[in-house]
């Protein structure tokens, strides 16, 4: 461990006997309790979503969009999007309109990574998503775990969302102890084995030199499902516990028995598994005859270096290449819908 990282982490340490704060001390032991029972880290992927490095004496980046999505062009895409729906619904200046289209113009021709307008970079970022697992399978959430205060069934109008977005994107950010303790064992973590290509596993290597330091992204949480020895995402990243309960009711109740079109028998087991986990309130797993489903806890990685956080690599594919996606629009903001 180098002498950076420990100064960094005997800070850390001061801060929370300064700061003599019973919660943080719960928190910080949970993780270490969590660190024993699942000292497994289990990659799930590379995600894909947006910064941007705001026009002030700081420089600093936020996340603009959650790094949530498979494939950098999604992230692209709804770049594309957010400008478009600047140019047309924040200013009445032609020439900031002009200056945001343009941007919009290269995106529909081409796979960047990277726009500026007005003053602003964007740049679409590259994490990493693992989840924590050990002998009893995925780690679920924590009983420390941050939860709503409103742990109602129904999903919200506006729905909820993800906690990063707004927030700094900083690796200098502290988060605890333990938090900074990972931070300081996946500085050396790149792609091992013949799951990964070869391309990858270079591109790998290879940002543990350009981007050596770690910035950690919110946890989140997610549905799985056992299928063997082995765990299948079921379903989006949510922000807390009950949200990801939340959907895996619903999947349960409705969403799959219409989606995989279930015989009458298999959706009625899936509606009374549902119910039994709703009322079971706090519940992180429901089996279904020989299924098993369970609400698992996502840690994700961004990979910073010398000029910010890490855009995709050579070997991140993608399934489809740029295109315009909405109508012209004209510098005054009239926009064009037959064209």
């Amino acid at each position: 461990m180098g002498d950076d990282w420990k100064r960094q982490l005997d800070r850390v340490h001061e801060g929370l006997v300064q700061r003599d704060d019973p919660a943080e001390w719960v928190t910080e032991a949970d993780a270490v309790e969590a660190s024993y029972r699942y000292p497994h880290l289990l990659l799930r992927g590379p995600v894909f979503g947006l910064a941007v490095q705001e026009p002030d004496g700081e420089r600093r980046w936020s996340v603009l969009t959650p790094v949530v999505a498979g494939r950098p062009q999604e992230a692209r895409d709804s770049l594309n999007s957010h400008l478009w729906f600047k140019a047309k619904d924040d200013t009445d200046d032609p020439a900031a309109r002009r200056e945001l289209l343009a941007a919009v113009a290269v995106l529909e021709r081409e796979p960047v990574n990277e726009v500026a307008a007005l003053g602003r970079r964007y740049r679409v970022v590259r994490g990493d998503e693992f989840a924590r697992g050990g002998a009893e399978g995925l780690e679920p959430p924590r009983s420390t775990d941050p939860e709503p205060a409103d742990r109602s069934w129904e999903f919200p109008k506006d729905g909820t969302p993800l906690p990063e977005v707004g927030t700094a994107l900083d690796p200098a950010g502290e988060r605890g102890l333990m938090a900074e303790a990972l931070k300081l064992a996946l500085r050396d973590f790149c792609y091992q084995g013949t799951s990964f290509s070869r391309g990858m596993r270079e591109d790998s290597a290879r940002a543990v030199r350009t981007h050596p330091e770690v910035a950690l992204l919110p946890v989140g949480f997610c549905v799985a499902e056992r299928q063997g020895e082995r765990w299948r995402p079921r379903g989006a990243l949510a922000p807390t516990p009950h949200d990801a309960r939340r959907l895996l009711f619903d999947a349960l109740r409705d969403f799959w028995p219409r989606a995989l079109g279930l015989d009458a028998r298999r959706t009625a087991a899936y509606a009374r598994a549902a119910e039994r986990f709703r009322a079971a309130a706090r519940a992180d797993e429901v089996r279904v005859g020989g299924e098993h489903f369970r609400v698992c806890r996502i840690e994700r990685m961004v990979r910073w270096g010398v000029d910010g956080p890490e855009g995709p690599r050579a070997s991140d594919v993608d399934a489809y290449g740029p295109e315009r996606m909405h109508p012209r629009m004209d510098e005054d903001g009239t926009v064009h819908f037959d064209e």
